[in-house]
């Protein structure tokens, strides 16, 4: 009865192309068969190969036990495979059909890799996302010799490949924030950011020097530093350098947030594929990681939900569309780094 409503059905509707995956193939003589036999309309049908992502499921019948079992938090969970989730992560359409271009359409089924949709998110997010700062793991910075309640207004470039972008105004305090990781008291040799004595760069800002380490129960949570006035804008009049720019937001001005976090929602590349194991055995507990109490810079308030941008050193965000007047919440779309651009640039270099 399928291959009758199947044929039929498209007929009656005008379809050209009737486009299947691959199990439709063994079915296509009784479709053909049957618009001939009655002698209507008749499509014609084509079969491709369906697409597969690594660590991920693309079966309606496999996410549907993840929506129903709660494993997930509904169609348009940020982790899942459909277009209501890509969208609330924060992929943009044109990023999507860049990925399906360039992955084209077989008729042999094969798997593609995760890294490479997530190489044409960032290509596309790049050109397209404006550019903010966000600390989402704070750590409070004092800068002694900064005058008491004043603030001032910093210029920060919106989106550096596309200069129609603009600036804005960033304001820039006394009491700062930093992320805990770009400070270490006791540094590794190549570690380059904040350490007690050494001088980095603030985005857009001044140069700092780390002075004194006030600690709670053996971690950092208060540095205090001084800056150098006459390095205004990240450089220095007498020449010289440093080695390290890190990004920050003013304590005064900066907008708490909640930022989720999303990884690999499977541990293995092909969770449908193993023998003899249920495919929700490879679920990775660790696919989500809530972070409360992030700090963003207050310009973020002109976004709007679903709406895309960079966080400077993070990743491409968006915003949740659970998002109200009082509760911003933000989802990661991707982190800056790119480990398919990097392994492309080694195969072509052998």
């Amino acid at each position: 009865m399928y291959d009758w409503a199947h044929g039929l059905e498209d007929s009656i509707e005008g379809i050209t192309h009737s486009i299947c995956t691959l199990e439709f193939e063994n079915h296509r003589p009784l479709y053909d068969w049957f618009l001939d036999a009655l002698g209507v309309y008749h499509p014609q049908q084509i079969e491709f190969a369906r697409l597969n992502l690594t660590y991920t499921v693309m079966s309606k019948r496999l996410l549907l036990q993840l929506v129903e079992g709660n494993y997930v938090c509904g169609w348009d969970d940020p982790r899942l495979p459909t277009i209501s989730g890509m969208r609330r992560r924060g992929y943009s359409p044109s990023a999507i059909r860049l990925f399906c271009k360039r992955i084209g359409v077989a008729k042999f089924n094969s798997i593609v890799d995760f890294e490479f949709l997530e190489h044409n998110i960032r290509e596309d997010l790049n050109k397209t996302s404006s550019r903010f700062m966000g600390v989402l793991r704070p750590l409070k910075v004092i800068l002694d010799n900064y005058p008491a309640g004043q603030t001032e207004e910093l210029e920060a470039v919106n989106n550096p490949e596309d200069p129609s972008k603009g600036s804005r105004k960033i304001p820039f305090s006394q009491t700062l924030y930093i992320e805990q990781d770009d400070f270490m008291e006791n540094p590794p040799k190549d570690y380059y950011r904040l350490t007690p004595g050494r001088e980095v760069r603030l985005r857009y800002a001044y140069f700092i020097k780390c002075k004194e380490v006030i600690k709670k129960d053996g971690k950092p949570v208060e540095l205090h530093c001084t800056y150098d006035p006459s390095t205004k804008g990240g450089y220095a009049p007498d020449g010289r350098k440093v080695k390290s720019t890190i990004h920050w937001v003013s304590a005064a001005h900066a907008i708490p947030a909640e930022t989720r976090l999303y990884d690999r929602l499977f541990t293995v590349a092909d969770p449908a594929g193993q023998k003899e194991a249920d495919f929700k055995e490879f679920l990775n507990p660790h696919s989500l990681e809530v972070l409360r109490g992030c700090q963003v810079e207050p310009t973020i308030v002109i976004l709007k939900p679903f709406d895309r941008f960079q966080f400077e050193r993070l990743g491409y965000f968006c915003i949740d569309p659970t998002t109200t007047g009082n509760s911003l919440v933000l989802n990661r779309t991707v982190e800056l780094r790119d480990s398919w651009a990097k392994l492309q640039k080694a195969t072509q270099l052998k």
